[in-house]
């Protein structure tokens, strides 16, 4: 006897899934239906199989008197059924909760359907000559726009004005300091916004957040520099490499950062950014290869070996192969036998967090340079004293 599938499977399916499905209705079996669509019957057999357990996580399973869907982006914690003398049914009590990762996943979808109608720049006129050996790679990572400090209780101020002006000033330096190459990566590590959202909480932990403003007004300053320092990076590099990396303080806001910057800049050929939502981001130059990972999930004492397993192929290509980390605002640099993983500073100000805990350090940011035949060449550091 044919498989039955429940046509309420088309709730739960994707594009693919429902090809099957109209195919199976079409041609009574799955295995006439995957023979109708040039498959073995297994692949069909199998992603049918995925959807009807898909379709339980969020409640939906018949067989099993489940019949109570929640909504997409939660999912099923528990199902407690009452049944009568007869075994027949008679109350039933459904406990969701959120799926984050479904959630993120129709957050990414979101920011890209929006991104639809967003204006897209015209292309800038780039510099006239630069080093095609050579790449600047600007390091930022943890700026933490949004956050409040208080000098008295922390050692340093820091609110968003603070913020914007030392962020335009250390490009400013850096630009005119590092050499004429014609390639750059703008490495920005993340913790870029301090919240993420209306709720001053970190995401995970719920810790929380002295912030000094309003959300929208952080998301209308934060576009705003990014922007800005675009525009500078592009007056003196040919070509631009972006990474918005995944972090633990604004991993929401990396995903439509990173959206909305690449489709507003897709019409300019000397612009590329890295969209993938993955922690773990590359980049290859010449025999050089350039991973960033906030450092969030790995630590500089065991992310190599994650960098040349998931960049298999660039890690083999390459000789010279060198890890950028931030999230605990100080040096730490560990050289193994695959490549040189860094750890970097940041130039906020601690939070009351950071300065009650007694993590102190040094507030600066790198220009590295690299060659495409020879690995790191050259480094330029600008602390904080030296922007104010």
């Amino acid at each position: 006897m044919a498989r039955q599938y429940d046509p309420r499977l088309r709730e739960f399916a994707d594009s693919r899934e429902r090809e099957f499905l109209e195919a199976i209705e079409k041609h009574g079996k799955p295995t006439h239906a995957a023979k109708a669509l040039g498959l073995h019957h297994s692949v069909v057999i199998r992603a049918l199989d995925s959807l009807e357990k898909r379709a339980a996580k969020q409640g939906y399973a018949p067989a099993f008197d489940m019949t109570h869907a929640v909504p997409d982006g939660f999912m099923v914690k528990g199902v407690s059924t009452y049944y009568d003398d007869e075994g027949k049914p008679r109350a039933q009590w459904v406990k969701s909760a959120v799926n984050a990762e479904r959630q993120a996943e129709i957050f990414r979808e979101a920011c890209a359907a929006m991104a639809e109608t967003l204006p897209r720049l015209a292309p800038l006129p780039g510099p006239a000559h630069g080093n095609s050996n050579l790449l600047n790679c600007y390091v930022i990572t943890d700026f933490h726009f949004g956050a409040l400090s208080w000098k008295e209780e922390t050692g340093a101020s820091w609110d968003i004005d603070i913020a914007e002006q030392m962020i335009l000033k250390w490009f400013e330096q850096a630009i005119a300091q590092s050499p004429d190459a014609e390639t750059a990566v703008f490495a920005q590590i993340s913790d870029l916004l301090h919240a993420d959202g209306i709720e001053a909480l970190t995401p995970a932990s719920k810790h929380l957040l002295d912030v000094d403003t309003r959300f929208a007004k952080v998301v209308r300053a934060v576009i705003r520099i990014i922007r800005t320092v675009i525009d500078m990076l592009l007056a003196k590099h040919k070509r631009l490499h972006i990474i918005m990396a995944d972090a633990n303080h604004d991993p929401v806001s990396q995903i439509w950062l990173r959206e909305w910057i690449a489709v507003i800049y897709e019409n300019d050929p000397r612009v590329t950014v890295d969209r993938s939502p993955s922690p773990y981001n590359a980049y290859e130059f010449g025999k050089v290869a350039l991973f960033v990972h906030h450092g969030h999930k790995r630590k500089v004492t065991n992310v190599s070996e994650v960098f040349a397993a998931q960049f298999r192929e660039m890690f083999g290509r390459t000789k010279y192969a060198y890890a950028h980390m931030g999230h605990l605002h100080s040096i730490d640099v560990k050289e193994n036998n695959l490549m040189v993983v860094e750890q970097h500073r940041t130039l906020a100000a601690p939070d009351a967090y950071a300065a009650r805990g007694g993590w102190i350090s040094g507030r600066d940011a790198k220009v590295i340079t690299y060659h495409r035949e020879h690995g790191e060449v050259s480094r330029i550091t600008i602390n904080s004293n030296m922007l104010s």
